[in-house]
């Protein structure tokens, strides 16, 4: 094994038997970044999640004078000692009397040098690789700049562990060495916290508390009685200190926030007040597929990019790259597709057509899945004259649209991501039809098709729940509700060396192969609450792939790339 597994396990019981003695409920991890002690972070995680403490992490981050002030207020307000700050707080918590839970002081808050642990279990892997690879990211994804702030959220070690241990602690080595990258270039702030298994679980206390504060900062010019309360409260505490990335890195572990209760209950209306956001990330991204863009004056503020909890060698090889080859050949697939108004996928195993033009509109075919260098995405400035904000995915490689609609026999047999990913294969793979009207999933391996359920159910409910508060628009509801069950993605892989794993975020970006995802979708007219993505190996089915317009257009033949 690369790392000192036993090692780990033992701190991991260090903590374990030290936090059980101590018995918190909530834990707050602040202070200056140092390697040591973010290594100590992954033992000390898994420990906490299998006692079921919630734990938040703060590195290089002002948040925690910001949380203390509030604090303090708080409980001068439980002690009776009442002045302007503590009636500030009163007065806006009259509007969202929701709140006061998520304002108490966490059981315990340990900051710099206290009780960790040197990590004992952790070696390097590859580590000249992983920095060049980490140097490239920055360098090519995000392009950093000396005035930004740069976030990067880290994954901390769940109680059940989806995938191979060595793959959690490869995350911390990688986030490790973004650290050191990006800290080169601009201040970089490192954070985790503990998550959630579904989209409708209440959220751990102290990422719920900073993400409703940012999200009021960005509205309180708003006119409404709820913002105008906060606006004194933050006038008085200077919670503008809170401050927003420009740029951020995350690992998703395929966990959730669980449910946001500021923007399900009360939600963050767009400037022109058309309509609301149901958190502060749609309004800070402004992304062009959110229905909410639409109606969004202001610019977005900040860009992200992410990955999975990848192997160590599986992100090397795949993003140690020549991006601009790669990204020339998605333009190459981006302009093919742009001259087509039907792409059809021919087999004797998949076998459907692919509609990108409807009385008279064309869908966006976007060629850029891994560049988030500029705040405004050029492509969507270009072609449709609006000011929208960049996600990126790594590693990248692929060009993408969202259907109008998807029609005929969908062949599976890759990976598939879910809650997580998912191994498939051409022996049971997951077989799903299309029309006009959604699709139907027809067979697939026992577990997957739980997973599969699970995921729509919990996304049915969160509609569910925003409409019964009305926390976003009747016609944006209408509209999730109506893409429920379409397919919401078309994408032809390109990425040259990115090979067969565990992980969809590598899979679905091998060359020759591509992937269709079920739900949402990259176009502000096809949004729903999930986005599930399924790999078809091409190269196995010898798909040809041909698009018609004025002509055919060829794209692949036999499973093989001809662009």
């Amino acid at each position: 094994m690369r790392y000192n597994i036993k090692q780990f396990e033992k701190e991991v019981m260090y903590y374990r038997l030290l936090l059980k003695e101590q018995a918190p409920k909530n834990i707050l991890v602040f202070g200056d970044y140092s390697e040591d002690r973010f290594f100590s972070l992954a033992p000390f995680s898994k420990a906490c999640s299998d006692l079921g403490i919630d734990i938040h992490v703060s590195l290089n981050s002002s948040s925690f004078r910001v949380l203390s002030d509030l604090w303090e207020t708080h409980e001068n307000i439980i002690n009776r000692k009442i002045g302007e700050n503590e009636t500030a707080l009163k007065n806006f918590l009259t509007y969202a009397p929701f709140l006061e839970q998520f304002i108490k002081k966490p059981d315990m808050i340990i900051g710099s040098n206290m009780f960790f642990l040197e990590p004992k279990w952790f070696r390097p892997v590859m580590p000249k690789k992983l920095r060049e690879t980490t140097d490239t990211l920055i360098k090519n994804v995000f392009a950093l700049k000396k005035s930004e702030r740069f976030s990067i959220g880290f994954a901390l070690v769940p109680k059940r562990l989806n995938y191979p241990i060595e793959d959690y602690l490869d995350s911390y080595a990688i986030c490790n060495n973004m650290f050191l990258s990006a800290s080169k270039v601009c201040h970089t702030i490192m954070k985790a916290n503990t998550e959630r298994e579904s989209l409708l679980d209440m959220p751990e206390q102290i990422s719920e508390l900073i993400t409703t504060l940012i999200g009021c900062e960005l509205e309180k010019d708003i006119d409404l009685p709820v913002f105008q309360a906060y606006k004194k409260l933050s006038m008085r505490l200077r919670l503008d200190r809170l401050k927003i990335a420009n740029a951020s890195f995350f690992i998703s572990t395929k966990g959730y926030h669980g449910k946001h209760l500021f923007g399900e209950k009360i939600g963050y209306p767009t400037k022109n007040m058309k309509d609301k956001w149901t958190g502060p990330s749609g309004l800070i991204h402004k992304l062009h597929w959110s229905p909410q863009s639409e109606n969004e004056d202001r610019d977005p503020i900040g860009r992200y990019a992410f990955t999975s909890t990848v192997p160590i060698e599986r992100l090397i090889e795949s993003c140690l790259i020549d991006y601009t080859m790669m990204r020339k050949r998605n333009d190459a697939i981006k302009n093919v597709l742009q001259k087509c108004d039907e792409v059809f996928v021919k087999s004797k195993f998949s076998d459907f057509e692919v509609c990108l033009m409807k009385e008279g509109k064309r869908r966006l075919i976007l060629g850029s899945d891994s560049d988030v260098r500029t705040l405004i995405h050029p492509q969507v400035l270009k072609e449709r004259g609006k000011r929208m904000g960049r996600m990126g995915n790594i590693p990248g490689g692929e060009a993408f649209t969202t259907p109008f609609f998807l029609k005929g026999k969908i062949i599976g047999d890759v990976v598939i991501n879910i809650d997580k990913s998912y191994r498939l294969d051409g022996k049971e793979p997951l077989v799903a039809t299309a029309d006009e009207n959604g699709y139907k999933i027809l067979s697939g391996p026992k577990n997957v098709l739980l997973a599969f359920r699970r995921k729509k159910k919990d996304a049915w409910n969160n509609i569910i729940e925003m409409e019964k508060n009305k926390s976003i628009s009747e016609k944006i509801i209408e509209m999730k509700k109506k893409n429920f069950n379409n397919i919401g993605e078309f994408a032809i892989n390109t990425n040259p060396k990115a090979k067969l794993c565990d992980y969809l975020i590598i899979n679905e970006k091998i060359a020759n192969m591509i992937h269709v995802a079920f739900g949402s979708g990259f176009e502000a007219d096809s949004s729903t609450e999930y986005h599930m993505d399924v790999v078809i190996d091409a190269p196995r089915q010898k798909l040809d792939i041909y698009g018609v317009g004025k002509k055919t257009y060829w794209i692949m033949r036999k499973g093989k790339l001809c662009v």
